[in-house]
């Protein structure tokens, strides 16, 4: 029996012909999208590195004590009495009697110069072995400085009375806080201050995560004791991790 072979020919019509330009345009424009966004994480991570080595270079800083200590200001004195700053200034005529002398708490600062220049006024240093975390902490918070290293968020001087609170990025590379939410309780995290050398060891007793406009966990309310807050976004940013550590006696 002989068998027959039919052809169908394919007509190419206007329609199809546009369908083909528009798949091919949706595919060249996917690999775009996929190159602009793996280009976009390659400079993400170029860009957390070396604020990494900013970081890192003001530690090496610390270790090498090459501080910059800022105890005179233009036009101020400063004299340090039985732990009370007394500041007077600096004028030829005498004080009128109805002046009186100002008196605020000690609060001594430290200065670090970076190779590349910057200065970064450092309280203190956070390690917490277990995670290999181990951070220099600036006293001022900004969107600028986070990028750079841990800041504190609210509290007086580093290791005393009070709640010590700081902040810092949750990198999915793992740095900064990058792993704070594997802390569990018991963990121990120090923060040493760096004006006076000290490192006090805290323990951690509880982990929990608050709504952003929830700042009840910077309270300063510690019945007496010292204590240390870390605070990292999660769940993308929509809710943020909060970390409380008690001072080990």
């Amino acid at each position: 029996m002989n068998q027959i072979l039919v052809t169908k020919k394919l007509y190419i019509t206007p329609e199809l012909r546009r369908k083909k330009k528009l798949y091919q345009f949706q595919f060249f424009f996917c690999i775009f999208l996929v190159c602009l966004l793996f280009s976009y994480y390659i400079y993400a991570e170029y860009d957390r590195s070396k604020s990494e080595e900013v970081s890192q270079d003001i530690l090496s800083s610390i270790e090498e004590g090459s501080t910059i200590n800022n105890t005179k200001t233009a036009d101020t004195t400063v004299k340090k009495i039985d732990d009370i700053i007394v500041v007077a200034l600096d004028d030829d005529e005498e004080p009128e009697l109805e002046q009186e002398t100002a008196i605020v708490e000690t609060e001594q600062q430290s200065t670090y110069t970076t190779t590349q220049g910057e200065n970064y006024t450092i309280e203190a240093r956070l390690t917490i072995e277990s995670l290999g975390i181990d951070y220099p902490v600036i006293k001022e918070c900004t969107e600028e400085l986070l990028k750079i290293s841990l800041n504190k968020y609210w509290g007086g001087a580093p290791n005393t009375v009070g709640n010590y609170c700081i902040v810092g990025h949750n990198y999915k590379n793992k740095k900064m806080f990058g792993r704070l939410s594997e802390i569990v309780s018991g963990d121990i995290v120090e923060l040493e201050n760096i004006e006076t050398g000290k490192t006090v060891k805290y323990q951690v007793y509880n982990k929990f995560t608050v709504d952003p406009t929830d700042t009840s966990c910077t309270s300063q309310l510690t019945n007496g004791r010292r204590e240390v807050t870390l605070i990292t976004c999660t769940n993308h940013g929509k809710d943020r991790l909060v970390v409380k550590a008690r001072e080990i006696k």
